[in-house]
């Protein structure tokens, strides 16, 4: 008798194992056709560089290298780098590559924002100026809305500058953010002016977000980067990530170089911003997939890691004047509602799409200044893979 169970036991052990086994091969094969099917020629797609293997779309455009990482299920389905992250050594570009993330900073720094609407010290709607110690918004008329954090992050405010950071060459003086939003030297762009009432008009300033960064820091009393740290990187285990500026080692060890339209090597690897909360952001796809989940998880409840449900919905409905929320621009494709931002720095552009419900997405990062097509390239073809709604055609009336 003791026997006979012992030999079912064994039996159901070995079944159990076995079907483990089919399971992880089975998703093993998943992903490589998944990967297989971004990687070659797309049958049926738009474009010249559909019809070239993402290798070849790589050269057509000089780009010298791009990551990219898949959501699915609300989970990184794959990444995988390809190319090299510096022409001038052939270093490989892997997935632990770090790439300036650029304006895709400014999502994850309105998260850390939402976090602390959560705890109370911090309201979307109160005038900015109630937490500035070291800068003013300029006074208006008494009839005006005031500036505040929510028009800061939906680009909304009625900041004019209208321009992104060229960033600083890594020898160079850096400014503070005063004189950066006074024009001052050694600041290399022009002051920030607000010339028209807060929802009057969408502009997209890089400018409001600085503001926002100086806001934090004299709400908090902590250097933007430790701030950014301790709030949201560290609580959603981006591990490579940092808002350092300059990029302390060893992590500046593992970035990427910056790349010319032509794909040739930038004359210093990479610009310094101290602009960190609008463009100072280093990381991987991988870690920025995790901020898209977090979204993603928050909105569908009761909250994610970070966010709360209701945070979330803060940071994926437009704020009644352009395309943005608090953070991340909201758009229709095909069928389907996406969150998104994308990022150009100096020798590099990225691209962080999600969709708000159906726990799909993608990151996509690359080391040239012309990786703007590659990445319109990249998120189609994971598009057409993985069969997202901005294929659907409406139904039937």
């Amino acid at each position: 008798m003791v026997n006979r169970e012992m030999n079912r036991l064994r039996v159901g052990i070995l079944a159990l194992l076995a079907a483990l086994t089919i399971s992880t091969f089975g998703a093993q094969d998943d992903r490589s056709a998944m990967q297989a099917q971004v990687e070659g020629s797309q049958s049926g797609g738009s474009g010249e560089l559909a019809a070239l293997s993402l290798a070849d779309a790589m050269k057509q455009v000089r780009v010298p290298g791009v990551s990219i990482a898949v959501i699915r299920d609300s989970a990184v389905h794959w990444a995988k780098g390809y190319g090299v992250a510096d022409v001038g050594t052939n270093r490989p570009v892997t997935v632990e590559t770090l790439f300036q993330a650029a304006s895709i900073s400014k999502p994850v720094t309105a998260m850390a924002a939402m976090r602390l609407v959560q705890e109370g010290r911090l309201m979307l709607d109160e005038d900015v100026n109630k937490i500035l110690t070291s800068w003013k918004v300029p006074a208006s008329g008494a009839w005006q809305a005031p500036v505040t954090p929510r028009t800061l992050m939906s680009h909304t405010s009625g900041s004019d500058d209208g321009f992104g950071f060229p960033g600083y060459d890594p020898s160079a003086p850096l400014p503070t953010l005063v004189q950066i939003l006074n024009g001052e030297p050694p600041s290399n762009v022009g002051k920030v002016l607000f010339t028209r009432p807060p929802y009057q008009a969408f502009k997209y300033s890089g400018g409001a977000v600085t503001l926002m960064q100086l806001a934090l820091g004299d709400l908090t009393r902590q250097p933007f980067a430790a701030f950014m740290r301790a709030s949201i990187l560290s609580s959603l285990a981006m591990n490579d990530s940092t808002y350092e500026q300059p990029i302390p080692e060893p992590m500046a060890s593992r970035t990427a170089r910056g790349h010319s339209r032509e794909g040739l090597a930038r004359d210093v690897k990479w610009h310094v911003y101290p602009e960190q909360a609008a463009a100072g952001l280093w990381t991987t796809p991988s870690d920025l997939a995790k901020a898209a989940i977090e979204v993603q998880k928050a909105l569908r409840g009761p909250k994610g890691a970070v966010l709360t449900q209701a945070s979330a919905r803060e940071m994926t409905t437009p704020v009644g004047v352009g395309p943005y929320a608090v953070g991340f621009s909201i758009e229709k494709r095909g069928e389907g509602w996406y969150f998104s931002h994308g990022g150009s720095n100096w020798g590099f552009q990225c691209m962080l799409l999600a969709h708000v419900r159906k726990g799909y997405g993608v990151a996509v990062m690359t080391n040239a200044d012309s990786g703007g097509r590659l990445l319109n390239e990249v998120v189609a073809r994971v598009g057409a893979a993985y069969k997202w709604d901005t294929l659907d055609k409406p139904l039937p009336r």
